[in-house]
Parts: structure tokens; sequence; C-alpha cells
């Protein structure tokens, strides 16, 4: 699908929010409710500290070559030059994230080169699936974002955005993590549904695919909404933003043990693992009800 160039959404800024928004949720952090109201309050309430893992700076390395990649005239998106770009990337990454240096602390001496290598690895991956040279994304690592119910609003970054000729769209998302397919590609499928529902309510059309692109598998699942079932979702999200606001006002965020434990950052403070939660915080009512506790770009590994 070729795209004719389009101008990238901002974010809104407060004056352009209707004033009846109560309200912000992002599709991160909207799965985290689902998956634990517990990981959800740590992460949005408590907003306790989460050390980057090796594979979470990877897949937001990868992610930003792809990136970059597209920046390059048609014929010069070729595997050589995704794989020139990693360095420079990770470079700037560390730059700009000096914490970055630390992951490879009393790790063996070819612990850097063999993370550079495995993220051009993953590039190939991508070429597998895609020929960048027949693309030209109308939108990448853009913001894009919604009122639903009056009183939320909703938002996130895409990773690519395709746009036909004839208008139709294709939302494309890069998945380089290894955690269990079963268990995130329904938090995935989550994610790509909430953006379609975004481009929807803001552009009146349901794209015609949503694309997810495992590039460690070389696989690609396409996946095509309906109109009906944006209004199911629309309608499960409020559900979601409801039940967070209920769970806020009784501080009552219970843990649901599940696979997807095993990458659990907060293991020590949860209950299920024989920890206790710190106090709720005290402050939470008078914090900034548009701040979702992912409202720039997420470090896209995090969601893999």
């Amino acid at each position: 699908m070729t795209a004719e160039p389009v101008t990238t959404p901002q974010s809104p800024s407060p004056a352009q929010v209707p004033p009846t928004v109560r309200a912000s949720l992002s599709p991160s952090r909207a799965a985290d409710f689902k998956t634990c109201p517990l990981l959800y309050r740590f992460r949005s309430i408590d907003r306790l500290p989460e050390r980057t893992t090796v594979e979470q700076a990877r897949g937001t390395l990868v992610h930003a070559v792809l990136e970059r990649l597209f920046d390059l005239p048609a014929p010069g998106r070729t595997p050589t030059a995704a794989g020139d770009l990693v360095a420079p990337q990770w470079d700037r990454m560390v730059t700009e994230q000096p914490e970055l240096a630390g992951l490879f602390e009393g790790a063996e001496p070819a612990g850097p080169v063999e993370f550079l290598r495995s993220a051009a690895a993953l590039l190939e991956g991508y070429f597998a699936v895609e020929d960048p040279t027949r693309l030209e994304p109308a939108e990448r690592e853009s913001l894009i974002s919604a009122v639903v119910d009056e009183e939320l609003l909703i938002r996130g970054y895409l990773d690519r955005l395709d746009v036909a000729p004839d208008g139709a769209l294709r939302v494309v998302d890069y998945k380089t993590g290894g955690a269990p397919r079963e268990a995130f590609e329904a938090r995935a499928l989550f994610q790509l549904k909430f953006y379609a529902l975004v481009l929807w309510r803001t552009r009146g059309v349901v794209p015609r695919v949503l694309r997810l692109l495992y590039l460690r598998d070389a696989e690609v699942l396409d996946y095509t909404p309906d109109a009906d079932e944006l209004v199911r979702f629309e309608r499960t999200v409020v559900a979601l933003w409801r039940a967070i606001e209920q769970a806020t006002a009784q501080q009552d965020f219970r843990p649901r043990p599940s696979r997807l434990c095993d990458w659990c950052s907060h293991q020590a403070l949860c209950p299920t693992f024989g920890g206790t939660p710190p106090p709720f915080p005290v402050a939470v009512a008078n914090t900034d009800p548009l701040r979702d506790a992912r409202s720039g770009p997420a470090a896209p590994g995090a969601d893999e």
C-alpha cells in the first residue's frame, strides 16, 4: 500500500480538549488494568519506577531504526542501510537516556556487541515480511487522540499509518519481544483496536487493516475491524475507564495472577508473591486528570 503524505496530528492542547473531559487513557494503561488492576495502580497511580530491560531497549532501538529508515529515499531502504542505522541510533538513545549505558554492567565484554547484532537480526525479520522501497508511510510514531463518551480522552502513539490513494487506512505495529505469543497477541490487538477507534472517530474512516509485524518470527498478522465491532469496543473502553474510576475511589486494585507475572517488575510489592503494596497516594485526587502515566511516546519494547 502506497500513501499520500498527510499532516501528522499534534497532541491536543488544553484549550482544544472539551471542558467535559475528565480523564485520559492510553491503550497501554487500559491493557494494564485488563491484565492486572494492581499493575495499573503501580504504574499509573503510584508511578513506581521500572528499570529498562535489555529486551525493552532492543525493542525501542529497532523501532527507532525502522522510523528513520523511511527518512531515506525509497531505493536506499535496504537491509544494509537499516543495519548501518543501528549503532548511531543506539548512541543517540544512550545520549538521551544515560541510564541505558548501565544495561550491560557485569555482562560479558561482548554483551553490547551482541545486543547490536540481535537488533540487526530483528531488522532482517522485517525485510522478510515487507519491502520498504514500495511504501511511503503517511505517519510514523504519531500521536492520535479522540474523545469518547464526552468525558474520556483516549490517545496513543502509532508505530506507522499507511494511507492508500483511495483513503484506506492500514495501522502497522512492530513486535520484537519474545514473550508468549498467545498472551501478548490479545494485548496487541486490543492496542490496535484502540487506535482504530481513534481514527474512526476523528477521520470517519474505519481502518481497512490492522497489521502486526512479528519481526523475530518474520510473521504477519492482519485483522480487519468493522464499525459495529468498534462501537462495541468503545463501550468496552468506557466500561474499563469507569471500573478504573471505581477502583480509585475505593482504593481497591487487586492482583490478577497470570503467566505475565513472570515479566512484572513489582513482584516484591505484590500480595501474590508475599509482598505489600505501598500506602495509597493521598494526592491521587489532585493529579492532572488528562495526564496518563504514559502521556509521551511509549518505549515500544515495554509493550512487547
